[in-house]
């Protein structure tokens, strides 16, 4: 008779079985497990590239000076990556003005992350950035914040916004053929801080600065959907 710690191989369990087993415990483990949002996100520190060089950055260093926009993406020198490095690269300004920091991370050396800098954007480059790129080789950071492909070791397009205390206010995650939104981005940001800045009112759908907020309650709530016409 088998025991229950017999190998696998001296067990008669089909193929199917086991792999249905497998996935269930990894489902199981994930919707155990505390959800990001709303907590303080994983601390790290590793190398990355800025400004051509190489440079140590250490996540809670932010904490009580920035805004963080953590994005990751899976490799360096391939296709939809560089358009959306380049797109925050590009509009890293707004970002300096909302206090914001804006830091990539791949599972790539930062030999290759300087590699790709110092190729151009016509040759599939993405030039000088104006935000670092985080190497992520023993693939911990990608793991902490749950976007790692793990038979991969690669990171899925997942995307955080981190406040000032260091809590992950917002996430998305892309499967690899899915480029993302900078202008969305920006545009959930403002949100986080106007929010923050202002406690007692929350955003509704596609909340831009000047819109019309709302207060979440009942009755204060009349107004905003008076405004718009959407019934309550």
């Amino acid at each position: 008779m088998a025991t229950a710690c017999a190998p696998v191989s001296a067990v008669a369990v089909p193929v199917v079985s086991v792999v249905n087993h497998i996935a269930f415990l990894r489902c199981h483990s994930q919707s155990n497990s505390s959800p990001l949002v709303g907590n303080v996100a994983p601390d790290f520190e590793a190398e990355a590239v800025f400004d051509q060089e190489f440079v140590k950055i250490k996540l809670s260093e932010y904490i009580g000076k920035k805004y963080v926009v953590l994005f990751f993406y899976p490799l360096d020198f391939t296709f939809v990556c560089p358009t959306e490095i380049t797109a925050f690269s590009d509009k890293h300004e707004e970002f300096e003005k909302l206090n914001t920091e804006v830091i990539g991370v791949s599972t790539d050396s930062v030999f290759s992350h300087l590699a790709w800098i110092q190729t151009e954007r016509k040759s599939g480059g993405v030039g000088d950035l104006k935000y670092p790129l985080v190497s992520d080789l023993t693939k911990k950071i990608s793991q902490d914040f749950g976007v790692l492909i793990q038979d991969q070791g690669i990171a899925l397009r997942g995307l955080f916004i981190i406040d000032k205390e260091g809590v992950i206010q917002h996430a998305t995650i892309n499967n690899l053929a899915i480029g993302r939104s900078v202008e969305e981005t920006l545009r959930t940001l403002q949100a986080v801080q106007y929010v923050q800045e202002n406690p007692d009112e929350v955003c509704p759908a596609g909340w831009k600065p000047g819109e019309k907020t709302m207060k979440p309650d009942t009755k204060l709530s009349k107004d905003y959907f008076a405004q718009i016409g959407s019934p309550i």
